[in-house]
């Protein structure tokens, strides 16, 4: 199956070359980030932005599912369709990737399990921003191995998008949006719901969606607001402790409320917020008994940050500084508390016309608990004309760790008061390619740890510990490259992603996240266009894990647009397989979706 579908993948490549489209749909896309908004050909990082259009017609129903798609993030699912997950990228843990919702982190100190819990459905995504590797370190602590933007959009154009899906395991979800305002006020507005009975016993699920968006224009800038909250109540069959465990049951809320202004002073621009992120985790060992075992933690997180930066002759210099105090309430981590203080300063210079970009730049934060950190850094890129383009960053990054790796306790866990903080001194270097629709990149990275954290044990029979495992080495390469056509063929595109992680000691050790690495990961894309009105794409991914041996998917969805309706059919693992992302926790088989979307303009 494998050879079949690369082959339809390069018989694209070859098809009606003479009608590519040009460059703009890359040139244009503008990257925000913390000091600087930069067209992404000019960007000195490795960024991958996936589009609205990418995302509508993805064969994905979450978040997760769309970073699946896309070689180096290693989605640990334990369930369908986004009822919970953790992100990795490059041989990161999931606490090592940080999460943010238009730029306001969802990461809490409780656990990183939860960071996936975003108040909106997947139509209401503009675009999804990635950067992978060192460059990430000014966004601060959980910016390890990289950073995940979710970015919406409020309008001031009157409609209201319908959303609708229904598929096996009585599986449905519903949800609409609004856009309304004026040419000064823009408007968003929505709300989403979604069922299973559950692909197997007890992964029964609810989630509920309410989110609200709003920005006001100034001269030169705007004050933006969001507000949203979400509810997730389902079975977790075998999601902790041990397969055995099968009767586990979880409801979760995330709520974020932000407000911040971007404002352009003449050669200086302003971009602040403030914001309040709350976390609530349930768990019941058994749903039907809960005195047995139950857990509940309560979280908070409230920050405020500034960031500006000022163009001189010299170049662009950026300060940000921010101010976040973590709180948790819960019957079995205690009740913590700590407060973290962070400063970023960076300057871009550019010589030789513009083609040489030199950005060195330092970070450093406080926590009460822990003390002063220190990551300095350095991006590198230079332009040998409009396509042709070298990059290379190098810098220290930090992690503290969080409150459930510290004292979280268990039948079979264990946490640990006296972890140290890891760190780890990042690299990559790459190139980049992009004319007339063409994409290629190609990059070499590795990441040295010290005093890393993971959940070990020595036998099988043993309860998992947190602890400092030592010093691990991961070093890798990835390749990625695609093209859109004006024909039936309208994309394609092949990642691949290779990585060696090792711990050099202690050895011998079993471990639960930060060693059971993908070791070999394919992606490939194939988009067509035909009879006019009808849009298909597969994906099919191969991976391979250092543990668990190596499983392939393939997933498909054909679209139907008319006027203003969208009708399509989404099939999850064509071909049967049966694998899992996450030990113990079966994935779903194939699983049929039939969904629709309208709008309405008012």
């Amino acid at each position: 199956m494998k050879k079949g579908v690369i082959s339809i993948l390069f018989l694209g490549s070859i098809i009606n070359f003479s009608a590519q489209e040009k460059e703009k749909n890359i040139s244009e896309v503008i990257v925000q980030g913390k000091f600087l908004a930069l067209p992404l050909k000019k960007v000195n990082e490795n960024v991958t932005v996936i589009s609205k259009k990418e995302i509508q017609n993805s064969p994905a129903k979450s978040v997760e599912e769309i970073l699946a798609h896309y070689t180096g993030f290693d989605i640990r699912r334990r369930g369908g369709n986004g009822v919970q997950a953790d992100i990795s990228l490059r041989g990161s843990s999931f606490e090592q990737v940080l999460i943010l919702v238009n730029g306001i982190r969802m990461n809490d100190s409780q656990t990183g399990h939860n960071s996936m819990s975003i108040p909106f459905d997947m139509a209401s995504i503009e675009k999804i921003e990635v950067v992978k590797g060192p460059a990430a370190r000014r966004f601060g602590q959980n910016a390890y191995a990289g950073v995940v933007n979710i970015v919406t959009k409020a309008s001031s154009d009157e409609n209201v998008i319908i959303s609708g899906s229904g598929g096996d395991f009585e599986t449905y979800s519903l949800g609409i949006g609004a856009n309304f305002g004026t040419e000064k006020i823009s408007n968003f507005l929505q709300a989403n719901s979604s069922s299973s009975s559950g692909y197997r016993y007890n992964t029964d699920y609810k989630i509920n969606n309410v989110f609200y968006q709003n920005q006001y224009q100034l001269n030169n800038g705007s004050i933006n607001f969001q507000a949203g909250i979400q509810e997730k109540k389902f079975g977790a069959n075998g999601f902790y402790s041990s397969p055995a465990a099968t009767e586990q049951y979880e409801e979760t809320q995330a709520s974020l409320v932000s407000i911040g202004i971007n404002k352009k002073f003449s050669k200086f621009n302003l971009n602040s917020n403030i914001y309040w992120r709350r976390g609530q985790d349930l768990y019941l060992y058994n749903r039907q008994k809960p005195e047995i075992y139950r857990n509940l933690h309560v979280g908070n997180n409230i920050g405020a940050e500034i960031n500006g930066s000022y163009l001189s002759n010299f170049g662009t210099t950026g300060v940000g500084v921010e101010a976040r105090k973590e709180f948790l309430a819960s019957n079995n981590l205690g009740s913590r508390e700590r407060f973290v203080t962070q400063v970023f300063l960076e300057h871009h210079f550019a010589f030789f016309q513009n083609k040489l970009h030199f950005s060195p730049g330092i970070s450093w934060a406080n926590y009460d608990t822990q003390g002063d950190f220190f990551y300095p850094g350095l991006d590198l890129g230079f332009d040998f004309n409009d396509h042709h383009k070298i990059y290379g960053n190098v810098a220290k990054v930090s992690r503290i760790p969080t409150f459930t790796d510290l004292y979280y306790v268990s039948k079979t866990e264990k946490g640990n008061p006296d972890l140290l903080p890891e760190n780890a001194l990042s690299a990559e270097v790459g190139y980049r390619f992009q004319r007339d629709g063409f994409l290629a990149k190609a990059s070499g990275f590795l990441r040295n740890s010290d005093n890393s954290i993971d959940w070990t044990k020595e036998n099988q029979n043993d309860i998992w510990k947190a602890q400092n495992i030592g010093k691990i080495e991961t070093k890798g390469i990835e390749v990625e490259f695609g093209q859109h056509f004006n024909s039936f063929v309208k994309s394609y595109f092949v990642g691949y992603t290779f990585l060696d992680s090792k711990a050099k000691e202690p050895q011998n050790l079993i471990s639960r996240y930060v060693l059971e690495n993908l070791k070999h990961q394919f992606v490939a894309k194939l988009e067509n266009k035909f009879l006019k009105n009808f849009t298909s794409q597969l994906i099919y991914r191969y991976n391979e894990r250092v543990t668990t041996g190596s499983y392939q998917i393939l997933d498909g969805k054909i679209s139907y647009d008319f006027k203003n309706m969208n009708l399509y059919v989404l099939i999850d693992n064509i071909t049967n397989n049966v694998y899992s992302e996450t030990f113990g926790v079966p994935m779903p088989k194939r699983w049929f979706h039939l969904g629709f979307t309208y709008k309405i303009g008012l």
